[in-house]
């Protein structure tokens, strides 16, 4: 990478700041817009780094993309951060732009490939769904108080419509995934381990993409299920998990259960966590580590967990 740019994206503009010289530009964030930043930025491949914003950001990614320049998507929360950490109090577009180039330089953040449509639209979906299981379990919990006869057949029309759009949605996940082969081999790895179901699967390549590229450790941390330690002197507190992706950690939970009991490696850690008189959270929480550890595994060697198994 030849120099960093930071990005500050808005529904109509992009403000961008170039750290080795310090110039700004404005551009519209549309084709022609983002045409003329590419010609901005040159040639030459350089890291460029800016906040996750929804459907503003993804022309952008993709442009750049194919012109062959870094991709550094970071979490807005995580650059309010670094502002705070540097004493920079003033937000505006430009003093943002400039902010996340720097904070690319400092921090020395890794590109990474951008998603592909087919991507794009799996995860949007896979979004959706989780807004319409939210709103099954209200309709749910809604019917056990309701009395009044309208109220009640309301909720349970809204309840069939529900299901069958979540029925839809899945149909239609399920078939982004099988007509893509490199998703599909990753889809077939992934329900190949017992405890993690079509859903699970579908989430675990929306949520992290990366995997089988990282090590142990770093899978573990990403979905934020790395012990974190807390000490000070002679003060000792209690090792929490936290950070990552937390949609992920929440769908990992249900297959975590499963696994206890039908997958023997994870069956054991959890009896031995167990037995040592870990509580039963902590014990899980083991089991999901395993879990994102394996599939990672698998993934990188291209291979099935029953074909490991003992």
């Amino acid at each position: 990478m030849q120099d960093t740019i930071g990005v500050d994206i808005s529904k109509d503009t992009v403000d961008v700041h170039r750290l080795s010289d310090g110039k700004h530009m404005q551009f519209g964030n549309n084709k022609a817009g983002l045409k003329a930043l590419c010609g901005w930025i040159g040639k030459a491949p350089a890291r460029v780094v800016y906040e996750a914003t929804g459907r503003y950001h993804r022309d952008l990614e993709s442009m750049l993309d194919a012109a062959g320049h870094g991709l550094v998507k970071v979490n807005p929360n995580r650059a309010r951060k670094f502002a705070q950490a540097i004493g920079q109090g003033a937000k505006t577009d430009r003093v943002d732009a400039a902010l996340l180039a720097r904070m690319g330089a400092v921090l020395s953040l890794d590109a990474k490939p951008a998603r592909t449509d087919r991507m794009h639209e799996i995860r949007e979906l896979h979004i959706y769904r989780i807004g319409l299981i939210k709103d099954r379990t209200a309709c749910r919990n809604r019917l056990h108080g309701a009395r009044n006869q309208v109220v009640l057949a309301h909720l349970r029309a809204r309840l069939r419509q529900v299901e069958k759009q979540i029925d839809q949605i899945d149909v239609e996940l399920r078939r982004l995934v099988t007509e893509d082969a490199d998703l599909v081999r990753r889809y077939e790895v992934l329900m190949s381990i017992p405890g993690i179901g079509p859903i699970a699967a579908v989430a675990m390549i929306v949520e992290m993409p990366e995997l089988g590229t990282l090590s142990g450790k770093e899978a573990a941390s990403l979905a934020g299920l790395a012990p974190i330690t807390h000490e000070s002197g002679k003060w000792k507190g209690r090792s929490k998990i936290g950070g990552g992706r937390g949609a992920l950690r929440t769908t990992l939970y249900m297959p975590a259960l499963v696994s206890i009991r039908y997958n023997p490696q994870l069956g054991q850690v959890y009896r031995t966590l167990s037995d040592a008189g870990k509580p039963a959270k902590v014990a899980i929480t083991a089991v999901m580590r395993k879990l994102i550890v394996l599939a990672n595994a698998l993934i990188r060697d291209d291979r099935k967990w029953a074909q490991t198994a003992p």
